[in-house]
């Protein structure tokens, strides 16, 4: 329990230990254990005073996740975001951050629907149609990734999630540069909260969004795909298999797209600069 503890305080907001028991099948016996779990506590988040989406999240970097979620919506670049305050309530957390008068039309309307929903992009689109939307493709030079880099991130991925290490439970984002480097991860109980994430951070920091690919630890499915190009990246890679939507709207959106990443190999999904 000690050691459970003295890990779990390193990671800070993103953990907590529980007290739990491990059953052995070949013996039928329990014995007591320490398990380190990941926090998933409420984050509701106001732009410009108006309530406009509360998401299930692990409670760290929350200034990226608003940075991100805002660009995901379509509201804001990270760099127009000001400062965002952030407050413990409730048994969860409030954001709070200010955007450009341009985004009010669109987040009064959003807010008359929204309600809950998990960083998706879906949860409260009142239509088809609506969740459907034209896609506009990556405006980026395409991306110059061999297979080796590809191969060196995924090796080194692993080094870089301390709370997916310690806890076995969340998702991770990473931004990687074109010869393989990690860039910046971030994690998230959320794969879209991870992936929000990531981008909040790469625009806060300044850092060129069209210069290396996304590597996720996550299925490859519509959303994901949407936020990447809505974020201006022009390759994702995925470790699980994509949707049908997904490969729909990698295609719509001109990104490349790698999915069932393995030590081995990897599904070439859409490849439309013929990089592969």
């Amino acid at each position: 329990m000690l050691a459970a503890l003295d890990r779990a305080s390193a990671l800070g907001d993103a953990v907590e230990v529980h007290a739990v028991r491990e059953l052995d099948f070949a013996t039928g016996t329990a014995s007591d254990k320490a398990r380190i779990v990941p926090l998933e506590t409420p984050v509701a988040i106001e732009f410009n005073g108006i309530g406009y989406a509360v998401m299930m999240a692990t409670p760290t970097d929350l200034d990226d996740f608003v940075a991100g979620f805002a660009l995901a919506e379509g509201l804001a670049q990270p760099d127009e975001i000001e400062g965002v305050q952030l407050h413990q309530a409730g048994g969860g957390w409030v954001a709070r951050a200010n955007l450009p008068a341009r985004s009010m039309p669109r987040i009064l309307e959003r807010a008359r629907t929204r309600v809950s929903e998990s960083s998706c992009g879906i949860c409260g689109i009142d239509s088809v149609a609506a969740a459907l939307a034209p896609l506009d493709p990556v405006d980026a030079v395409p991306p110059q990734v061999d297979p080796a880099a590809i191969h060196k991130a995924l090796s080194a991925m692993r080094d870089h999630q301390q709370v997916g290490s310690a806890t076995g439970a969340v998702h991770a984002a990473a931004f990687c540069s074109h010869d393989g480097e990690i860039v910046r991860l971030r994690e998230d109980v959320g794969r879209h909260n991870a992936l929000d994430k990531l981008v909040g951070a790469l625009g806060r920091e300044g850092i060129d969004r069209q210069n290396g690919f996304v590597l996720l630890s996550a299925r490859c499915s519509q959303e994901l795909v949407e936020k990447t190009v809505r974020a201006g990246i022009p390759m994702l890679v995925t470790i699980s298999a994509p949707s049908s939507l997904a490969i729909a709207r990698a295609r719509e959106g001109k990104l490349t797209l790698l999915a069932l990443a393995r030590s081995d190999s990897a599904l070439i999904v859409n490849d439309p600069h013929r990089l592969f």
